[in-house]
């Protein structure tokens, strides 16, 4: 008995010796815009990793910044990319209803100035995080927050680009020629009834016009929404056209891991 209670011990120790494994860890953070707006991060890094990262903030969809984009901050924290989900909506403010979270959309969406001032106070903050490497940042936004983040980069913002997951196009702030910075990929379903053919178009002028790196990928049969999980059930509780699409998830988030390796390696310093 004393010699299994001597093996125990034993073995206990050399499990405790062993180096830890990778882990996501998150917090929140409470931070504020200009305005002096009260505004509620989601901060997610790999602890594993000791030095600075490129960092990407996460802009949530127009229901607020929800389980969902909190679930992809962690995930491209996984990747090794520490992650901010931001707060546009203030105080964390979230919806379950299509007339709520339209009413907090346009509170945002109709206010160029507080829409810019937010998209700034939450990057800003990303950059002050130890794990990362502000000198190479991107975004990425999830339908409202897809729209976000394609005004982040119209607005000149230091980004080294973004990437928008079905997200509106239109804007009423046009990039300038020649001071387009950050690169763009827009990740876009063709069956979307959200987003007009003219609104694609006008992008694609725009986006030529300021001499943008710029990616359009437009997938057949996916309609609003195609990465969330839970599309589905919210098209059958709401009347909304919109749908999970497994496929289009799957290779949206593979073209984004690509685009995020190759503008951090050429901004890599």
């Amino acid at each position: 008995m004393n010699h299994l209670t001597t093996w125990l011990a034993a073995s206990l120790l050399a499990i405790l010796s062993l180096p830890l494994h990778a882990a996501v860890q998150t917090r929140v953070i409470d931070y504020k815009a200009a305005d002096g707006t009260q505004l509620r991060g989601y901060f997610a890094w790999d602890d594993a990793i000791k030095e600075k990262r490129p960092g990407v903030v996460v802009v949530h969809e127009w229901w607020g910044l929800n389980d969902y984009a909190q679930r992809r901050a962690r995930e491209l924290a996984a990747l090794g990319y520490p992650a901010l989900a931001i707060d546009m909506y203030g105080n964390g403010q979230t919806a379950d209803n299509p007339k709520d979270a339209g009413h907090l959309m346009h509170t945002v969406v109709g206010d160029t100035e507080r829409q810019y001032a937010r998209s700034l106070a939450g990057l800003e903050l990303l950059k002050t995080q130890p794990q990362v490497d502000a000198k190479r940042v991107a975004a990425i936004g999830y339908c409202f927050g897809g729209k976000m983040v394609l005004d982040m980069a119209r607005r000149n913002m230091e980004l080294a680009g973004v990437v928008s997951f079905h997200g509106a196009l239109a804007t009423a702030t046009r990039a300038e020629k020649g001071k387009m910075k950050a690169s763009v990929l827009v990740l876009n379903g063709e069956a979307d009834g959200f987003i007009p053919q003219a609104d694609i178009d006008d992008l694609k002028t725009e986006m030529k016009t300021a001499g943008a790196d710029f990616t359009f990928v437009n997938y057949p049969g996916a309609k609003h929404g195609f990465t969330s999980t839970d599309a589905d059930k919210l098209a059958k509780e709401h009347g909304m056209d919109i749908a999970y699409n497994p496929a289009a998830d799957a290779d949206s988030w593979k073209r984004m891991q690509e685009f995020l390796q190759r503008i951090f390696h050429s901004s890599n310093h």
